[in-house]
């Protein structure tokens, strides 16, 4: 049986190797629950700054302000000096622009996304498109957090079903040209296992 792009797309996603980086990107969205990843990841030295990407506020949603954000940062380790706030972006598509442009500024080759695992797949598709429009060499090392309950209730739902809409809006955002194909996030993938 032959897998499909978007099965063999899934899998890549799910086991990116990690690389040193140049920054951490924690991509606001499902409350504080994505810090703890963040955070260890910072603390296990896989990048020298943490980056915040996001300046919605709404409880419901799940997007919760950035002191929030760092409250639960710091109960994991984390001081306020190792992290930057980008607060512009009011959506995924807002946070890719603005990461690649500070990417793109600051001369990095590397960054590693974190979002919920549920979300990943199209906040990884979302960033690639404008690393490609951008015409950057910027690596896009996969980090969701996984360890999160699929079937927990929340205000904003139970991940298990906001995996459905996730693809839904895959479908739709690729439809606008806002997203990466899966095909060239496999590329992306071969390109970055040849780069030391």
């Amino acid at each position: 049986m032959k897998l499909s792009l978007r099965e063999k797309f899934i899998a890549i996603v799910d086991n990116d190797r990690l690389k040193k980086s140049d920054a951490i990107i924690l991509l606001e969205g499902d409350g504080v629950n994505r810090c703890k990843k963040a955070a260890d990841l910072l603390l296990d030295n896989w990048a020298d700054k943490l980056i915040f990407s996001g300046g919605i506020n709404n409880l419901d949603y799940g997007s919760f302000p950035f002191s929030y954000i760092l409250t639960e940062l710091k109960k994991n380790g984390i001081g306020s000096k190792d992290v930057i706030h980008e607060e512009k972006s009011m959506n995924t598509l807002e946070q890719a622009i603005n990461i690649v442009e500070m990417a793109a500024k600051l001369n990095w080759k590397r960054i590693i996304i974190v979002a919920s695992h549920y979300h990943q797949y199209r906040a990884f598709l979302t960033f690639l498109k404008q690393v490609i429009l951008s015409k950057i060499n910027l690596e896009l090392i996969n980090a969701p957090s996984s360890d999160l309950l699929w079937f927990e209730e929340s205000r904003w739902g139970r991940r298990f079903d906001l995996l459905d809409s996730e693809f839904d809006r895959i479908k739709k955002y690729s439809s606008m040209g806002h997203l990466a194909t899966f095909q060239e996030a496999i590329e992306h993938q071969k390109w970055k296992e040849s780069q030391v």
